[in-house]
């Protein structure tokens, strides 16, 4: 980033600053190592901020070459709505970068519920685990050969379509794959545990009723590198699915409505008529932690004065 910045400063008039050490002070607002791409945030967060404060003239594909270096999918976070990773095929990865396959605009009812399994760190890291994935894995090459470059078409035709069914039925499926290669590795990788196969097996279920009614899928689970269930669901099914979470998995704090589901009024514990209520157990209380209900991102932006995380000073601010 300082070099880029150096280049800028080669125009006459252009303030001298690529030589100076950079001060940074970073926050995440929910767990870190626990396969919720914290990484991803912070290295979009940090590349997005250098690049603002070098006014480098580049583009967010550009600097998703740079940020993808600390974490992969970080080069993705550096758009805003739906996003997809190009693998290219140069040796040097000058083609592996992220485009935009739809601005959130597109699709702006598209939302998630992220329930947080565990917070704590995972056992298996992802750089290490895909490391030796990569060794030993024969699955992960077919996938890789076969599987991927034929989802990464569907999928980006069903975003563009506003296809809700194909992208749940795509989604759910490179999920399971993703899970099946770390079974593949030797010694094999468990990042999902008893609760996020139970909130598997209440997605199945719910979609299930819908499917048999002649109807489409209404909602789609993915699982990172870790326990953490992310629900999609287009935002008129997401307070159903709210409340069925709650049924199975109730909270010690009630759930904040921040994208107004629920109309002003309490989430209340629910389960549809005709759900098979067997296909898991209730949990007890902390079973998830908590629930994050969010929707399509807008990227990164610049905060204003009175949001930054120093303090005239250049020091950290103390944050609650």
């Amino acid at each position: 980033m300082k070099r880029l910045r150096a280049e800028v400063e080669k125009k006459d008039g252009e303030f001298k600053i690529s030589h100076l050490p950079v001060h940074i002070c970073s926050y995440n607002n929910f767990p870190t190592a626990a396969g919720l791409a914290s990484s991803a945030s912070g290295f979009a967060a940090l590349v997005a901020s250098l690049a603002a404060l070098y006014k480098l003239p580049v583009s967010p594909s550009q600097l998703s070459l740079i940020a993808r270096q600390g974490s992969g999918s970080a080069c993705r976070s550096l758009f805003g709505g739906f996003v997809a990773w190009e693998m290219g095929t140069k040796a040097d990865g000058t083609d592996s970068y992220a485009v935009e396959v739809a601005p959130r605009e597109h699709w702006p009812d598209m939302h998630a519920l992220i329930c947080v399994v565990s917070d704590d760190k995972k056992g298996t890291s992802s750089t290490s685990g895909m490391q030796r994935t990569v060794e030993t894995s024969p699955l992960l090459q077919h996938r890789i050969k076969e599987v991927v470059p034929q989802r990464m078409n569907a999928i980006s035709e069903a975003i563009k379509g506003r296809d809700f069914d194909a992208f749940a039925r795509i989604t759910m499926a490179d999920s399971n794959q993703f899970h099946a290669v770390c079974l593949d590795t030797e010694p094999p990788i468990f990042y999902m545990n008893d609760v996020s196969r139970a909130i598997i097996a209440l997605i199945v279920e719910y979609n299930r009723l819908s499917l048999e009614a002649g109807g489409k899928r209404k909602a789609a689970y993915t699982y990172d590198a870790g326990p953490n269930a992310v629900i999609y669901a287009p935002k008129e099914n997401m307070k159903e699915i709210v409340q069925l979470i709650l049924a199975y998995f109730p909270q010690k704090e009630a759930f904040k409505d921040v994208n107004a589901v629920f109309g002003g009024e309490a989430a209340k514990a629910a389960v549809p008529t005709g759900f098979n209520e067997a296909v898991a157990k209730q949990f007890e209380v902390g079973a998830v932690k908590s629930l994050i209900h969010t929707r399509v991102g807008d990227g990164p932006r610049v905060l204003g004065e009175d949001e930054t995380l120093l303090r005239p000073d250049g020091l950290p601010k103390t944050l609650a």
